[in-house]
């Protein structure tokens, strides 16, 4: 076994990578067992593996998504209802309240966050295992080995390579150790492995390099494209080439961040949205955000499909199709559930944790729903309040006009108007007695 091969030396992101390489390594090799070596292949069944294990956060995630859009008409008039008080009274009582509103659905406000937090260290390793496969899948470093261990070979690969004067190849090689030597002929484009078979430094190699190209081809090629390289890089080479197919492998290569466009979109698509809002207030500013961001991250993930490994784009893609899938189910079981259903199965779930810490249950549940529900109290005692002063006004005002009416004093104003009210009711019963 190839040992001490280059692998990921960043913090944090190399022990994610050392046990996401043990899992690549461990699907390459059984795949590779029953004939099928391919390291794009080993991604699919790796992402497949990876998010049935985050299935449970992936689901409390895209549950808690559609449990905000049922929890922001109340968050919205919790925003509403404190609207410009900026004393630390009312923002205190907005936060209880709005952690009301979180406790009665059983969520937490960060719920959503540490999904994201896991998913990002485990993509840039992902990046890291893509980009540095022989360090990670033993199998093609040993294979590689083969010619690598050769003193003879490494001292005419050194000349073939400072001969090629080369960006890429020269960054790979970097000095003659074992490790080194393998990043370097694992990274050789088609162009350089023509280059080194019909050289010097390769002629006396030839056999063995030819059986180690065609078993490194066959492993990191998926559909026709290196999964080490990314689609930018293998449009420009294949633009530059024009030889066979190219034009198959430009539509293959543009056809990965287009999927990983139409996948974000497609995901993005099935989350709930949320509730609208009035203009202006908090909520709206942030339905607006999010609509953006709805916009711009299946854009910015075209971008990096387009920019990283093909690998990656494969990991990014089957990513979306499995959350996609995963949310159609989720939507289709909360929409079979009744808002007081999902609360009560919330506050149920929360009880449970309540009891195993020692605390009540009813408390909790009496608490959430008094919080939850009491600005709409206090709106609806405000209504009947002001419905009350505007009755006693009414009273007041008739009872005013009456007095000054009955008491209006010979000549006045009033007075001529009480006569031709008289008048007006004397006629009219009159008339009415005429038609009898």
């Amino acid at each position: 076994m190839a040992q001490f091969l280059t692998k990921s030396s960043m913090p944090i992101i190399k022990w994610v990578a050392e046990v996401l390489g043990w899992l690549m390594n461990g699907i390459y090799y059984v795949i590779s067992a029953i004939g099928l070596p391919n390291v794009g292949f080993a991604i699919i069944i790796f992402t497949f593996i990876l998010l049935m294990a985050m299935m449970p956060m992936q689901i409390k995630q895209q549950r808690f998504s559609k449990l905000q859009s049922l929890m922001q008409p109340e968050l919205s008039k919790i925003q509403s209802k404190y609207k410009g008080k900026k004393d630390q009274v009312s923002q205190q009582k907005m936060m209880d309240e709005t952690n009301a509103v979180y406790a009665k659905y059983g969520v937490s406000p960060t719920g959503s966050c540490i999904q994201l937090l896991i998913q990002m260290p485990v993509l840039f390793a992902l990046y890291q295992v893509i980009y540095k496969i022989p360090g990670y899948i033993t199998i093609i470093g040993d294979k590689i080995a083969e010619i690598a261990n050769n003193s003879s070979f490494v001292a005419a690969f050194s000349k073939f390579v400072t001969d090629t004067n080369n960006t890429n190849l020269t960054r790979n090689f970097a000095s003659g150790e074992t490790k080194n030597v393998i990043d370097a002929v694992y990274g050789l484009t088609t162009k350089q492995w023509n280059a080194l078979l019909t050289s010097s430094a390769g002629a006396p190699y030839e056999k063995t390099l030819v059986d180690i190209h065609d078993y490194v081809k066959r492993a990191t090629n998926f559909l026709s494209l290196n999964i080490s390289d990314s689609p930018m890089e293998i449009i420009r080479t294949a633009w530059e080439d024009r030889t066979g197919l190219w034009f198959l492998v430009i539509v293959g290569a543009i056809a990965f961040p287009v999927l990983a466009w139409f996948t974000q979109w497609l995901n993005y698509k099935l989350m709930p949205q949320p509730a609208t809002s009035n203009a202006g207030d908090a909520s709206s500013t942030m339905n607006t955000t999010m609509k953006s961001m709805n916009t711009v991250m299946p854009i910015m993930s075209a971008f990096f499909c387009l920019t990283l490994p093909v690998g990656v784009g494969i990991y990014w893609i089957m990513s979306a199709v499995i959350r996609s899938g995963q949310q159609y189910l989720i939507n289709r079981k909360l929409d079979q559930e009744s808002p007081d259903d999902i609360i009560r199965a919330a506050q149920e779930k929360m009880n449970k944790k309540r009891e195993k810490q020692g605390l009540p249950p009813q408390k909790i549940t009496s608490q959430a729903h008094t919080s939850t529900r009491s600005f709409e109290v206090e709106d609806q005692k405000r209504a009947e309040k002001l419905a009350a002063q505007a009755d006693r006004n009414k009273k007041a005002m008739e009872e005013s006009t009456a007095y000054y009416n009955q008491n209006a004093r010979p000549g006045s104003l009033a007075s001529k108007a009480n006569m031709v009210k008289a008048f007006d009711e004397k006629t009219a019963g009159k008339s009415v007695k005429k038609k009898k």
